[in-house]
């Protein structure tokens, strides 16, 4: 380790490192606002599949509404109506979808 810094600091290094500064400091900003929030987001909807159960009332990622009717290992039915099912595949119920369905019921 000591003998690449020095390698680097004989060979002008000190001018290079401050040249990758710049490089260096946009990465992290790219990190900490772009690649680790939707990491977290990705997170939470994968846990939100997890932890869905029979009786939830879940909005799809194209706007259907529906009452889990039954869980598959990859599919879950929903029910529309009194007798209208649908079958859709898990990845497509969405976790931000439903929240923003649901909070304005709490309200009101």
């Amino acid at each position: 380790m000591q003998s690449f810094t020095l390698i680097i600091l004989q060979a002008g290094g000190a001018e290079s490192l401050f040249q990758f500064l710049p490089l260096i400091l946009i990465f992290i900003v790219f990190y900490f606002f772009f690649i680790r929030p939707q990491a977290q987001k990705q997170k939470q909807q994968g846990q939100f599949i997890q932890d869905l159960k029979k009786g939830d009332e879940v909005v799809t990622g194209s706007g259907i509404i529906g009452r889990i009717n039954k869980i598959d290992e990859h599919e879950v039915s929903l029910q529309l109506d009194q007798k209208t099912f649908i079958r859709v595949v898990k990845g497509a119920i969405s976790k931000e979808m439903t929240d923003g369905y649901q909070k304005p019921e709490e309200t009101s």
